[in-house]
């Protein structure tokens, strides 16, 4: 099951029968094997990976560091909840170490993001304070090297 799962996860593009070929599995198993990892939510989504600015669509992508009061008897799992449920986040993490909780929201603007922190996460109870970084060029995404550009890297040699 690692083995499909890691190959799913490098590109859920790829047809049963290539997979079959690469497990050496029937298949009928790699087929019912997917169906049951998708039933079982262990497979939740197929992502794609897009170069936005290649296909020249403005959006804008932000990392918020959340510093939040845990509450009792839920911790941090009802705030991040809260979170969570904004269609501005793309991806939300609980974290170790000087704050809490990393947003990563997407907006059309630095003003859509600002107005976000502001307006919505900033003012959730048991928030405490925010940190927004913006993310100003995409070099690697999920494994995958954005504009993966092969240069000659060896220096000139002259006589």
């Amino acid at each position: 099951m690692k083995d499909l799962l890691q190959l799913l996860e490098k590109n859920h593009a790829q047809t049963i029968d290539q997979l079959s070929t690469m497990l050496d599995k029937p298949k009928e198993e790699i087929e019912a094997q997917i169906k049951q990892l998708e039933a079982e939510k262990i497979i939740l989504k197929y992502h794609t990976i897009i170069d936005w600015e290649k296909a020249n669509i403005d959006k804008v992508t932000a990392i918020i560091e959340v510093k939040v009061t845990p509450q009792r008897e839920v911790g941090f799992d009802a705030l991040a909840e809260r979170i969570y449920r904004f269609p501005e986040v793309r991806s939300l993490y609980l974290t170790s170490g000087s704050y809490d909780l990393l947003v990563f929201i997407e907006g059309q603007s630095l003003k859509d993001v600002g107005k976000f922190v502001s307006e919505k996460l900033s003012t959730i109870d048991g928030v405490i304070s925010t940190t927004t970084h913006f993310m100003l060029k995409n070099y690697k995404e999920a494994g995958v090297i954005i504009d993966d550009i092969e240069k000659d890297h060896r220096l000139v040699v002259t006589p």
